[in-house]
């Protein structure tokens, strides 16, 4: 079972959920023509927690959806739109209760 703030999922859907926003704020990201330090700059996150999202290291959370797709000029139900759309691509990386693998064994 992962511990609070530890790095397995605390939930099946995380990394689909990860690999979906992340594709969808590199997408919108670059639609944008800004860098992440530009986002990170109008959402007041740091540039690191950015690059974090998109390379699906962490789980946004409602409040840094809300703020990245402020600071890109996006609705956020667009982004969140998005998301869901992408969400069936990612449906392989569901954790089937493997400690964190996707169909993986230890």
């Amino acid at each position: 079972m992962a511990k609070a703030g530890g790095k397995e999922p605390r939930h099946p859907k995380e990394p689909v959920v990860r690999a979906a926003f992340a594709r969808v704020l590199v997408e919108l990201r670059k639609e944008a023509k800004m860098k992440q330090g530009k986002v990170a700059e109008g959402s007041g996150y740091e540039e690191k927690y950015i690059g974090y999202l998109e390379h699906r290291k962490h789980t946004p959370t409602l409040t840094a959806m809300i703020q990245i797709s402020k600071a890109l000029n996006v609705p956020p139900t667009k982004m969140l739109e998005k998301v869901l759309d992408l969400m069936p691509r990612f449906a392989h990386l569901e954790n089937s209760g493997t400690g964190g693998q996707a169909s993986e064994s230890r």
